[in-house]
């Protein structure tokens, strides 16, 4: 029996979570929840859960769950630093799947309590690498990404030595613009950002994937959950997303994970490992596959993507003023404020605008700081 807690359980990855935890029932007991403010959905996983604390980022929606939960001995809690004290229960694993640079307190406080992450937040490693990975190893509580691109790495690594890696490849769909000019970008709307060709998620990550700064963050990712310098990490369009991530062997051998892009899976192999059971998600059918294409990104028209390789050359300072800039300039881009083009101008128009003040930062308070000022200057 494992013991498990999903914070961020009512978003995309968080319910798809939920969903594998449900289908494991017998085998796997989820602790605790988290949630922003779908009540009605966080009341059905609780109950079919079974958990034992709900915590609610939102006071309004911790309240009105608390009512729904009365005939119930779950506990309802809200309040400055009731998800980081959820995180810190001892548990078999963590699944943090909070949206944006609100993860971050929550990752750290289950690594210090040297609890397992699966991690989906990737803002966390994008804000904070360094500090993340040495409370992980301070300790010694590992991390299992929950993310198509970087289970798949996880799994090609089986293959072969940490020694013996020449290239990560992770694959990217190239979003629903794949092909289109920057004049073509100009006169994107948030309706048909949000139309991702392969993956259903939630609305920040699908605008993230529209300008490939989501590819940009997992190439931070890549870096820090796998230790390997920016210059061995490369990226490759493959719109039928089949092909999930490869990893380049020094004998230039090639090994890929394939499968159907379900996130499910990525949520199941965090669950079960180092053990494989089972999958609710479909069987990939290869006969039933077109083909399998590949491309280079267009970094003229999707300079976002440029943005991993930089933070990872200038540090989480700097990694700290893309993530909150870029997530204020997203919601921005959603509610209409601005156009699709300009999320990217409003990250460079912060960077430029903070400067040296994002080098050289090792502190938490110094991150969370820059957070603030790198989000308050983006929202004008």
């Amino acid at each position: 029996m494992k013991t498990i807690t999903i914070l961020g359980s009512t978003g995309s990855v968080g319910s798809q979570t939920a969903d594998v935890a449900a289908s494991r029932k017998g085998d796997v007991r989820v602790l605790g929840i988290s949630f922003n403010k779908n009540v009605k959905l966080a009341e059905e996983q609780a109950r079919r859960l079974d958990v034992k604390i709900a915590v609610g980022a939102d006071e309004k929606a911790a309240g009105e769950l608390k009512v729904k939960l009365a005939d119930t001995g779950i506990k309802v809690l809200y309040g400055k630093g009731s998800i980081e004290e959820l995180a810190a229960h001892k548990v078999d694993r963590v699944f943090n799947s909070i949206t944006g640079c609100a993860g971050l307190p929550a990752t750290l406080a289950a690594l210090n309590a040297g609890n397992m992450l699966a991690l989906a937040n990737k803002e966390s490693l994008v804000s904070a690498g360094s500090l993340v990975m040495e409370a992980a190893k301070k300790s010694g509580a590992s991390i299992l990404p929950v993310d198509s691109e970087h289970t798949a790495i996880h799994e090609c690594l089986r293959a072969g030595k940490k020694s013996e890696v020449k290239k990560l490849i992770l694959t990217a769909s190239g979003g629903p613009f794949f092909g289109k000019s920057k004049e073509e970008l100009e006169k994107v709307t948030p309706g048909m950002a949000l139309k991702h060709p392969n993956w259903s998620m939630g609305s920040k990550i699908t605008i993230d994937s529209a300008t490939l700064m989501n590819k940009g963050f997992e190439i931070v990712e890549a870096a820090y959950l796998y230790g390997m310098n920016r210059s061995k990490i490369d990226v490759v369009v493959h719109r039928e997303s089949i092909i999930h991530s490869m990893v380049e062997y020094i004998d230039n051998t090639v090994i890929a994970q394939m499968s159907l892009p379900d996130m499910r899976h990525s949520s199941e192999y965090a669950l079960d490992y180092p053990d494989r059971l089972a999958s609710v998600t479909r069987a990939l059918d290869l006969t039933a596959l077109s083909g399998l294409t590949f491309a280079k990104p267009d970094k003229e028209a999707f300079p976002m993507l440029e943005l991993g390789y930089d933070i990872l050359k200038y540090g989480q300072g700097y990694g700290a003023a893309v993530n909150a800039a870029n997530e204020t300039a997203v919601w921005r881009f959603i509610r209409g404020e601005i156009g699709f083009l300009d999320i990217y101008k409003t990250v460079k128009s912060v960077l430029d605008t903070l400067g040296d003040y994002l080098l050289n930062v090792n502190s938490l308070d110094k991150i969370y700081e820059i957070e603030s000022e790198a989000a308050k200057i983006a929202g004008k």
